[in-house]
């Protein structure tokens, strides 16, 4: 009789640490939020001439680091420059063409005026209507001469943040053409994480609370805060090609959603090196007023 209890007594314990084990998993892998499911991105600037004509310099090498405004490479100037010395002769012809209207003008609407008979109205009105022209074409001119002067400029490429040179493949006489892409540079100020949580996790993530960011790469820490969450995903039945496509769903059964979490990096060792692309798990410490309805939450 002792026996049985025995064995009922230990089959009972047995049987409640293993619920208590099964629920601590399931809470810790369904509830609890984190994610291996991470990784690092930052925005990536591509760089395209407003202007075409051959590369006549590359004053980087792939993977340099650049500061804001520093020029990255140049188209050949010639035909820019030409532009800019015709539009400056062509502004110079509009200003005497103006000028000599403007007297004739001036002079007929005098004489006019004056009483005299030697001029008719409709001279004097056609004077004057001679001198606005002249002047809307001095005004057409001085555009022309500003847009030359402004593509001339943009034969140098500046780089618009600071970062790093990322693929280079362009090399000096290459053809560069207006809108098309040369070289990519890494912003990088602008490093962030992306962890992808399952749907039901997304309760206990809020705006805001501190997150534990684990690199792959050596095992290195990071600190962010959760800055916020995507407001929708892509449907595959009717994508927009604009929303994160995440894949939810076999055939045989259906998976909870994940939805992209934004982490804002605050904290990052000197001596880490982040670069686009690395995997990473994300831990979330929710807030005080969540905390008690989340268990197992894993350690960093």
């Amino acid at each position: 009789m002792i026996r049985q209890a025995a064995r009922f007594t230990v089959t009972m314990i047995a049987v409640a640490v293993a619920m208590a084990l099964g629920w601590r998993i399931w809470t810790y892998y369904t509830i609890s939020p984190w994610t291996r499911d991470a990784l690092v991105r930052a925005n990536i600037v591509e760089l395209a001439p407003d202007v075409t004509g051959p590369i006549v310099a590359i004053n980087v090498v792939d993977n340099q680091v650049v500061h804001k405004g520093d020029v990255l490479f140049v188209i050949d100037r010639q035909r820019f420059e030409a532009a800019v010395d015709q539009a400056s002769a062509a502004v110079a012809m509009q200003a005497a063409t103006w000028r000599l209207a403007r007297d004739n003008a001036d002079r007929d609407a005098t004489l006019r005026q004056s009483g005299a008979l030697a001029i008719s109205a409709q001279t004097a009105e056609t004077s004057a209507a001679t001198a606005s022209e002249a002047q809307a074409n001095l005004r057409a001119a001085e555009a022309q001469l500003a847009t030359a002067q402004i593509n001339l400029a943009r034969t140098e490429i500046h780089a618009p943040v600071n970062g790093y040179v990322t693929n280079l493949t362009a090399t000096v006489g290459d053809y560069a053409t207006a809108g098309k892409g040369v070289l990519a540079v890494v912003n990088s100020d602008s490093f962030y994480v992306y962890g992808y949580f399952m749907e039901t996790k997304l309760p206990s993530i809020h705006d805001g609370d501190d997150a534990e960011v684990r690199l792959m790469a050596g095992g290195t820490l990071l600190t962010g805060k959760v800055q916020g969450l995507s407001r929708a995903i892509a449907d595959q039945q009717a994508a927009s090609g604009l929303l994160a496509t995440v894949n939810p769903t076999f055939d045989w059964i259906r998976l909870a959603q994940r939805i992209p979490v934004r982490i804002a990096l605050t904290s990052v060792p000197p001596n880490v090196r982040l670069v686009a692309g690395l995997s990473c798990t994300v831990v979330i410490k929710p807030r005080p007023e969540v905390q008690g309805s989340v268990l197992g939450a894993p350690g960093p």
